[in-house]
């Protein structure tokens, strides 16, 4: 997004929910490895040899799905609102940002089941509609909805005063 000089009614980076911190992380993969490798230990100590590379299976796989989910949290979304436009921007990691930009005076703000899990906010404008914020919870986009229906307000009653 290009600085601008115009009034900004609402201005906010949207990123998921972080559950695990990279510090509880080191830990729980820690219990998780020792676990694995005493419990591989008395596999090897009745004789089961082939038991313990499971047990480090099971582990690398533990460990990847956490860091698939981590690189999940590194996306984000912007979005902006003044008087002459709204601009989304939507980056995820390793891939080019999606940008889209619409007027404030005609653009929609929607929210589809705002109660529970899936619901929709979408900013729409003519036959073109953008979900936002599908990684936070009901309750985050029923407040980001009524926080951009107040921007656009605002923003429209600069344009158009009564």
């Amino acid at each position: 997004m290009q600085p601008t000089t115009e009034t900004i009614y609402f201005d906010a980076t949207l990123t998921p929910n972080r559950s695990l911190s990279p510090r509880a992380f080191t830990i729980v993969m820690a219990i998780v490895a020792g676990m694995s490798f005493v419990a591989g230990l008395a596999f090897v100590s009745m004789g089961a040899f082939p038991v313990i590379g499971f047990f480090g299976l099971d582990a690398l796989a533990i460990w990847l799905a956490f860091r698939w989910s981590f690189r999940k949290l590194k996306q984000e979304t912007r979005v902006r609102v003044t008087a002459e436009q709204i601009e989304l921007m939507h980056s995820l990691p390793g891939k080019a940002p999606k940008l889209a930009q619409m007027p404030t005076a005609f653009t929609r703000v929607s929210l589809e089941f705002p109660e529970r899990r899936p619901s929709e906010l979408k900013l729409s404008h003519a036959d073109k509609a953008w979900v936002i914020g599908r990684f936070l919870t009901p309750g985050e986009r029923k407040s980001l909805k009524q926080a951009l229906e107040t921007a656009i307000w605002k923003a429209q009653n600069e344009r158009y005063p009564a």
